[in-house]
């Protein structure tokens, strides 16, 4: 079993008043924001980046297409060799 650690974030109820949400949905949103940028920025994978969210990894696609994260990225040399054989 892989051990686990915990990151505590202390919210004012003036934040959580702010948010319009009970801490445990906050809680959830501040990890599902965390696991999306992550995952743009390269440094999760899709399946990685659902498990610190929370949520099924289908799930966790289909949110990121509501923020407009793009699901798949390319760089220009992959997607030259993916064209060239379509």
């Amino acid at each position: 079993m892989i051990p686990m650690s915990g990151i505590n974030v202390a919210l004012s109820e003036e934040m959580l008043a702010a948010l319009k949400l009970p801490p445990e949905q906050a809680a959830a949103e501040f990890r599902l924001a965390a696991a999306m940028k992550l995952y743009e920025m390269g440094r999760l994978s899709s399946g990685a980046a659902a498990n610190l969210a929370g949520i099924p990894r289908v799930m966790f696609l289909t949110r990121l297409a509501e923020f407009g994260i793009d699901t798949f990225t390319l760089s220009g040399e992959d997607l030259d060799r993916e064209t060239r054989f379509a």
